[in-house]
């Protein structure tokens, strides 16, 4: 990419050439249009935000789901994974409200989530508290890492 100096400025005033700035506007012009064709039904993104742990025996997701009624979550677990899904809904501010900002979505959700190893999917367990959701997770034996003795040969 070639950098032409103005006329008449001085040493360090470096301009971008004519082409590069016709073509950066009109790319800038095309994701325009290609994300506003995305964002034309309403969604809620990635949403919850979740954190997977585990230790020996669990493993343990915590999701953010503020606002979310416990009973309106539909939970299912199958051998390597789990999927919540549920509506995040949020009050009608009114006919006459005129947002400032307006960052905060409603719409359904469906979150998949794969685990590193298998489980017990009848020992699953499910809370939620503050709205934070906290599902254990069971590992299966088979996942468990298992403890070999030595023995000392004669």
């Amino acid at each position: 990419m070639a950098i032409i100096r103005g006329f008449g400025l001085p040493a360090w005033g470096w301009r971008v050439p004519t082409d590069v700035q016709r073509m950066r506007s009109e790319m800038d012009r095309l994701f325009d249009h290609l994300s506003s064709g995305l964002s034309r039904e309403p969604g809620a993104g990635v949403f919850p935000l979740t954190n997977v742990t585990e230790d020996p025996d669990n493993y343990y997701v915590r999701a953010e789901l503020p606002g979310v009624k416990a009973e309106e979550l539909d939970i299912s677990v199958t051998g390597e994974g789990m999927s919540i899904s549920g509506e995040r809904k949020i009050p009608a501010e009114g006919e006459d409200a005129k947002y400032h900002r307006r960052e905060r979505n409603a719409g359904k959700f469906n979150r998949m989530l794969s685990l590193p190893g298998h489980i017990d999917t009848d020992k699953v367990e499910a809370s939620c508290t503050d709205g934070v959701l906290t599902v254990v997770l069971p590992k299966a034996s088979a996942a468990k890492p298992k403890q070999i003795s030595v023995k000392a040969g004669s």
